[in-house]
């Protein structure tokens, strides 16, 4: 694995930390309920604000190239994740989940996302380690997806066709609506799944999807782990506000799509030629900041002539009633 600032006792700390914010969070949101804007608004300043002074900390404790690292790894992670907002509106429609049981949902999906994007960082890092040419294969992947971001035409989502849709319903009989915000019921003696794990497990399974662009991208500006891991964390943490700030406008951030694909064309170049050319981090951060920066300008100059549809039949899904219903067919 490469050099890590962060020693066993800092990496349990911070991993016993984030799990006591994940324990408050499931505490305050007991109570199945809609998120409105206030609410998320106040979130989301809450865990940028939590980031931000991790990054002070960071600063103080590492030294500021470490600090320009972090802050790069979250902003690139950040705003991936407007990404899987999207992808999360197509998949709540198409499941037609009640905005009540949003929250519960995205809350068990960070969960689900922290675990397996550890195990992926682990296993990046010692990749990297034991073949440098893992460098290549990342920097590869990142050219290839950024050219796929800025080329793709009208691409949409389909939930009906994920393959963790298809392994619930093989091993549990599915209700055919919602049990309030529950996961599982009794029914006799037969233990029923309810829609909402099936929308759980398609969220889990995109964020897999997601995690293979974003954590190369992060090791495109860090060889660190542990600064990898936190700037990782961080940003997934505050992806269910961010979902709930940004469910009603994201469509107008049309030209989002070319600012993230840019940036990952960037650090997977990067990455290809970092045997050949350093670039400063401080030149990274900028990049990064202009690019994404400069897409969300350009959307709110110049709005889109037509919304990107985000309901079922958009997607090319059926509703509720033809989705979980079917499971035991």
């Amino acid at each position: 694995m490469p050099e890590t600032v962060g020693t066993p006792l800092l990496w349990g700390a911070f991993t016993l930390f984030i799990l006591a914010l994940l324990a408050l969070d499931l505490g305050l949101h007991r109570r199945a309920h809609v998120i409105g804007t206030r609410e998320a608004l106040g979130w989301s300043v809450f865990w940028i604000t939590l980031a931000l002074a991790f990054n002070v900390l960071v600063y103080r404790w590492f030294g500021a190239d470490r600090a320009l690292e972090f802050l790069t790894g979250y902003l690139i992670e950040k705003a991936l994740s407007v990404d899987n907002v999207f992808v999360f509106l197509v998949v709540f429609s198409y499941f037609a989940v009640p905005a009540a049981y949003q929250h519960r949902v995205l809350f068990w999906g960070v969960l689900g996302a922290i675990v397996f994007r550890v195990t992926f960082i682990l296993a990046g890092a010692a990749l990297l380690k034991a073949f440098h040419w893992i460098v290549y294969a990342f920097g590869a992947l990142l050219v290839y997806t950024g050219l796929r971001l800025v080329t793709q035409q009208g691409e949409h989502v389909h939930p009906e066709r994920n393959p963790a849709l298809r392994l619930v319903r093989r091993i549990f009989p599915v209700t055919p609506d919602y049990r309030e915000a529950r996961f599982f019921v009794r029914d006799g003696s037969r233990l029923l799944a309810t829609p909402l794990l099936l929308v759980l497990a398609v969220v889990e399974a995109t964020d897999i999807v997601f995690a293979v662009d974003s954590i190369p991208a992060i090791f495109a500006v860090t060889k660190d782990p542990f600064i990898v891991y936190t700037s990782n964390i961080f940003a997934i943490l505050g992806l269910r506000a961010l979902f709930f700030l940004l469910a009603g406008v994201i469509t107008r951030f049309h030209h989002l799509k070319y600012g993230l694909g840019l940036v990952l064309g960037f650090v997977g170049v990067k990455m290809l030629a970092s045997d050949v050319v350093s670039v400063p981090i401080g030149l990274s951060l900028a990049v990064v900041v202009a690019l994404i920066g400069g897409s969300v300008v350009a959307s709110l100059v110049w709005p889109s002539e037509r919304s990107p549809e985000t309901s079922p039949e958009a997607s090319g899904a059926s509703p509720l009633t033809m989705g979980p219903a079917d499971a035991e067919d």
